[in-house]
């Protein structure tokens, strides 16, 4: 016999990429990693941190418009950065669909076998991937701007302005 689904029940566990296992209901909104039983800190991402956690407002808002979307998210939003980063690294993300159970607090869960640091530099790197991916459509005098400015960015240090500007150790960080 079929056992009923109450909200905030026995939840699913979720096995992490590093194979231990951890109980949704165990992450917290405003948690960026997860120190792990085998030692390592994961990263957390939910669908409700917004992209800005990764790259800045600005940045967001011209991914938005160029970046046309063909799924159940009304615009590009965190949950396409997750899934280009799944795409690269397919063993090192594992998903919790927490969209039926409304005790949550979100929709999606995300953990990595990176730390948030490291993750933070994935995606930067993959959104700049896809805008040099982009740029190759425009002429070739743009193509050749963008990638000589890219010669002279260092994502490692981008991300650690970044991270600074945002506060990450609090939980009370804001967009940049």
């Amino acid at each position: 016999m079929a056992e009923p689904r109450v909200p905030g029940g026995e939840a699913e566990d979720l096995e992490l990429p590093c194979g231990e296992t951890v109980d949704p209901r165990s992450i917290d909104l405003g948690m960026r990693e997860y120190s792990c039983d085998c030692g390592e800190r994961h990263a957390v991402v939910t669908d409700v941190h917004p992209p800005s956690r990764f790259v800045p407002e600005s940045l967001v808002e011209v991914l938005r418009e160029t970046i046309e979307t063909d799924d159940d998210f009304e615009e590009f939003g965190t949950a396409h950065l997750l899934g280009v980063v799944m795409e690269e690294f397919p063993e090192e993300v594992a998903v919790y669909d927490a969209s039926e159970s409304g005790s949550l607090g979100y929709s999606v869960l995300w953990m990595t076998g990176f730390d948030a640091r490291r993750l933070h530099e994935i995606v930067v790197e993959l959104v700049v991937e896809l805008m040099e991916h982009a740029i190759s459509h425009a002429d070739e005098g743009a193509a050749s701007e963008f990638e000589s400015q890219m010669l002279e960015f260092d994502v490692s240090e981008f991300v650690d302005q970044y991270r600074d500007a945002r506060e990450f150790e609090s939980e009370h960080d804001r967009p940049v």
